[in-house]
């Protein structure tokens, strides 16, 4: 997800104001590599360790999320080391999908030569191992064409690295033979999940299917791909609304914040967050020349974005059974 709007080769000074000429970038970046690599590691391990206790459970039929083990698996891991095989079906997957969205940033800005760092993944002790990942652009647009081409290029891999994955999963998922908890925690199903189940699940609550890792995985970059295209600030909905409507942009923005507080009260408490992160962006979005048009071919590709935050969205993305 790009976090700042930018590009290698400087831009016309004719095609920006004044105010922005001070700030462009000559073309002598060069992207650091020993924190991107060290992060991905750390954030490989992270996720393995998840995936182990994900997979255990599942091969055992246990619950996913019962145990203090379940949330935090480091010391059961640490105390079975041979389990860590387990975790890569999971953490291959989440990393795949993760890194695909980024590195599709990331080669959309090296075609333009948009300067741009590697990748930054994030490990954390999260209930899937990461916080997610990143790549922060460090000079400015030239147009709105790199702006919305930088800005569909990330959700579009994503999707073509998830949705096998999630095929995949959902077909090595198995109905719940378990005794549900109380106050446990499921993922609520986009469209787009209740599309590709198979035939043996279908017409069974989410509540009622027992997801492999991998379809987590694949859960996990849906929703994701949702967040990132939220039609707000600097976020890659964001950049796909500035580039097609930049007088919409900011009043678009201010709107979603009540709308998602609205979300918060009537469906999930996690829309109370992303709420703040929206209005902390305060609806703004850098300067990006106007001087090309976008085109017949670009247009499509965002009607396709369009369908992908449809195809991925859910109003209650974790449900408490």
């Amino acid at each position: 997800m790009p976090a700042a709007v930018s590009s290698t080769s400087a831009p016309d000074p004719d095609l920006i104001p004044p105010l922005y000429r001070a700030i462009v970038v000559e073309p002598t970046y060069r992207p650091a590599r020993l924190l991107p690599a060290l992060l991905f590691v750390l954030t490989a391990i992270s996720t393995t360790l998840v995936g182990a206790r994900l997979q255990y459970n599942f091969n055992l039929g246990r619950p996913p999320f019962a145990t203090a083990d379940d949330v935090l698996p480091f010391v059961w891991a640490w105390h079975q080391p041979g389990v860590l095989g387990l975790g890569l079906p999971f953490s291959l997957s989440l990393m795949g999908i993760l890194l695909a969205h980024e590195l599709g940033h990331y080669g959309a800005c090296r075609f333009y030569r948009i300067h741009a760092t590697y990748p930054h993944f994030l490990p954390a002790p999260t209930l899937i191992g990461t916080l997610g990942a990143f790549i922060r652009i460090r000079s400015p647009f030239r147009s709105l064409r790199q702006l919305f081409d930088v800005g569909v290029a990330g959700p579009l891999a994503g999707f073509v690295a998830l949705l096998p994955l999630l095929w995949l999963g959902l077909h090595w998922s198995q109905p719940i033979t378990y005794l549900p908890a109380d106050n446990a925690m499921e993922f609520g199903w986009p469209w787009l999940a209740r599309g590709l189940l198979p035939t043996a699940l279908r017409g069974l609550p989410p509540q009622a299917i027992y997801l492999h890792p991998i379809a987590r995985a694949a859960w996990i970059g849906m929703f994701a791909t949702m967040l990132n295209l939220l039609p707000a600030g600097q976020l890659d909905g964001g950049h796909l609304l500035f580039a097609y409507f930049p007088r919409l942009h900011r009043w678009v923005s201010w709107l979603l914040v009540p709308a998602l507080l609205l979300a918060g009260a009537r469906f999930w408490h996690g829309w109370y967050l992303w709420a703040a992160v929206v209005a902390s962006m305060r609806g703004g979005h850098p300067y990006v020349s106007r001087s090309q048009p976008l085109g017949t071919g670009r247009a499509w590709l965002a009607l396709l974005a369009l369908l992908l935050f449809v195809a991925t969205f859910s109003l209650t993305p974790f449900i408490l059974t």
